[in-house]
C-alpha cells in the first residue's frame, strides 16, 4: 500500500506549477492544512467520502485561483459566508496573510473544525463565527461564497456586510465561486458581474470545472438584485 501522507504531499505538489505566485512557506502551510482536513473528515463529512482523495485538485485548487487576479491591500477585510470546511476562506487566509478573514457558518460542528485548523496552523488573521450572515452587519471589503445558496438569496443575505470601495485590484463586492449558465444567472438575478475568471483552462482543462468560474459583483450594484422567489438562508 502506498504511503498515504507521501501520496497526499505529491497531490499538493501537482498544484505548484499552476501557481508560481504562492511561496514555498505557503505551500508548506497548505500541505499541513490538507492533512488536518483529512484528519477531520474521518469524523465530520466536510468533503464527500468519495471525493476526499481529490481534496487538493477539487477543493484547494479553485480556492487558490484568486492569486491569479486578486491583489489585496494590507488590512483588507474579507468575510467567507457558508465557509463549511473553510473553502475558500482558510486557504485564502494563508495566501493573503495581511488581510483579515472572518469565516461564518451556521453549522456549529463545521465551525469547530475551522477554528481547530486555524488554531493548529497559527493563522492569526482568521476569526470564526457560528452565525447566519443575515444576522450580521459588520462592513467588509469582500464577501466570498461558493454557490452556497441561490445567488439572489446569497446577495440579499450578505449585501449589508459590504462597504463600497476600489482600493484593491478588484472593486469591493461579492466574490462568488459559481457554476451553470452565466447568461441565465444574470437574467434571473438582474445582476452582471464586473469580472469573471473561468477555472477550467487553469485547472488542467479538467471537465470537472466546465462552466465553473469566479465572478465579482460590485457592492454598489447589489441593490438591483431581484428578490428570491422563496425565503432562504445561507448556511
Amino acid at each position: 500500500m502506498p504511503d498515504e501522507p507521501h501520496a497526499h504531499g505529491l497531490a499538493m505538489q501537482s498544484l505548484v506549477p499552476l501557481f508560481p505566485e504562492v511561496t514555498p512557506a505557503q505551500w508548506e502551510q497548505l500541505t499541513a492544512m490538507a492533512a488536518l482536513h483529512r484528519e477531520w473528515n474521518e469524523k465530520i463529512n466536510l468533503v464527500s467520502r468519495k471525493d476526499i482523495e481529490n481534496l487538493e485538485r477539487h477543493h484547494y485548487a479553485p480556492s487558490i485561483a484568486p492569486v491569479k487576479f486578486l491583489k489585496l491591500m494590507d488590512g483588507c477585510r474579507v468575510m467567507d459566508v457558508g465557509t463549511g470546511g473553510g473553502f475558500p476562506g482558510l486557504i485564502m487566509a494563508v495566501l493573503y496573510p495581511k488581510a483579515r478573514f472572518t469565516l461564518v457558518d451556521s453549522v456549529g460542528k463545521k465551525i469547530t473544525v475551522v477554528q481547530d485548523i486555524a488554531t493548529r496552523l497559527g493563522l492569526k488573521n482568521v476569526d470564526v463565527k457560528n452565525a447566519r450572515a443575515e444576522t450580521m452587519n459588520h462592513e467588509h471589503d469582500f464577501v466570498t461564497g461558493r454557490a452556497v445558496a441561490d445567488l439572489r438569496t446569497f446577495v440579499h443575505n450578505t449585501r449589508q456586510l459590504l462597504c463600497k470601495g476600489a482600493k484593491h485590484s478588484l472593486p469591493n463586492g461579492i466574490l462568488y465561486w459559481q457554476g451553470g449558465d452565466a447568461a441565465v444567472e444574470a437574467e434571473v438575478s438582474f445582476l452582471n458581474p464586473v469580472f469573471s475568471f473561468e477555472l477550467r483552462p487553469l485547472l488542467w482543462d479538467d471537465e470537472k470545472f466546465e462552466g465553473k468560474r469566479i465572478v465579482l459583483y460590485r457592492s454598489q450594484d447589489l441593490l438591483r438584485c431581484k428578490k428570491p422567489d422563496l425565503p432562504g438562508m445561507t448556511q
